[in-house]
């Protein structure tokens, strides 16, 4: 039942809301968002989008925006990059978009950056899923940490335990190829060593069988969630208990539902938020308290990541508001922003607004531990 309630939703959000954008414009900030809700990350988009949404209806119930409800318009690109470029086209051109969220992935956002209808407009792309990569002119901000960050925390948590044995599966993008050569010169830094690579392919049994006979204590995983799961139910055929790691963009509940719950004992992945079922901080008490409210769906880090990164952009428009500057002046001049016990565009920041990464373990039982 629940999922049929989440479907209609999705389906009335995506439907209902361009009416509402086109009346009474003046009285409302229109957030375009062309994010996959059906295709092979339609997992992570689909939490994302309620994560979002909550965060901007707990806004709304509250009058909004000085007095400006937030219209939050999305668009189902189905994870393909040309209808990501397409759709944002659609956002900006026709539902009149203020403001402008970003697709999943590196080639998506990259696709959205260069449709014309982007470059003919003045909107600073806000990109929260996707790893950091050169763009021109500043036309792009990014939210999470760069997955270089992510793979130097999950290197760094396995060399503090005495594991120097790594192994890498390489899901062959130029992307990813960029994130392999990063990690192989941080384990040479780290006094570790490289035994063996995986790559995901039609020989991905024979692969995760030898990996499974190099001696790696950790295997790394640079692979989305469908080409982690394929790999992870080859290699447990042939090694049940050898640590294997992933980063924050594998949706973990596809990756069980896939591999199957024991294949994902003794695998850690690095997550961009903290633990979703705590109320250690502020930001994660109002997410669970939000959720209870205004969705149906369980809470998870995907929902509190959205949750986090709609919080951030209503902080960068009521900064605007104020005459402070919009996402592009308030990345540049690296104001932080607390967001509840999450602080926002750091210090030390290099290319991203959150420099947050921590670890979670899965359990035996299929829950995660943080």
């Amino acid at each position: 039942m629940k999922s049929c309630i989440r479907a209609l939703w999705l389906a009335m959000s995506v439907c209902l809301t361009l009416p509402a954008a086109r009346a009474g414009a003046a009285e409302q900030i229109v957030v375009g968002h062309a994010i996959d809700l059906s295709g092979p990350n339609g997992s992570i988009g689909r939490d994302y989008v309620a994560g979002i949404t909550t965060y901007f209806d707990s806004i709304n119930v509250k009058g909004g925006i000085n007095g400006k409800k937030i219209v939050y318009t999305v668009r189902d690109d189905h994870g393909v990059a040309a209808e990501s470029a397409r759709l944002a086209g659609t956002l900006i051109q026709q539902d009149r978009a203020n403001y402008l969220l970003g697709a999943i992935g590196a080639e998506s956002t990259q696709a959205i950056l260069a449709a014309p209808a982007f470059a003919d407009s003045r909107h600073v792309l806000f990109a929260p899923l996707t790893d950091a990569f050169p763009a021109p002119r500043g036309r792009v901000i990014f939210w999470r940490p760069s997955m270089e960050r992510e793979c130097q925390f999950i290197l760094a948590y396995f060399d503090k335990l005495g594991l120097k044995k790594i192994g890498i599966v390489l899901q062959d993008t130029p992307h990813n190829q960029k994130t392999y050569q990063m990690v192989a010169e941080e384990v040479r830094k780290r006094g570790m060593t490289l035994v063996g690579t995986a790559r995901v392919s039609a020989n991905i049994e024979a692969d995760a069988k030898q990996l499974s006979a190099s001696g790696a204590k950790v295997v790394l995983m640079i692979a989305d969630t469908i080409g982690a799961s394929q790999f992870l139910k080859a290699f447990r055929k042939h090694d049940a208990s050898t640590f294997v790691a992933g980063t924050s963009l594998i949706n973990l509940a596809t990756l069980s539902e896939i591999a199957g719950a024991r294949a994902t004992e003794w695998t850690v992945f690095s997550q961009v938020v903290p633990n979703p079922g705590s109320t250690a901080s502020r930001l994660q008490s109002e997410h669970i308290d939000m959720m209870k409210k205004f969705r149906d769906e369980p809470v998870s880090a995907i929902t509190l990541e959205g949750f986090a990164v709609a919080k951030t952009l209503v902080k960068v428009i009521q900064m605007e508001a104020a005459g402070r500057g919009g996402l592009q002046t308030v990345a540049a001049s690296r104001t932080p922003i607390d967001i509840g016990g999450m602080t926002i565009l750091s210090a030390d920041r290099k290319s991203t607004m959150s420099e947050f990464v921590d670890i979670a373990l899965f359990k035996r039982d299929g829950r995660l531990m943080y």
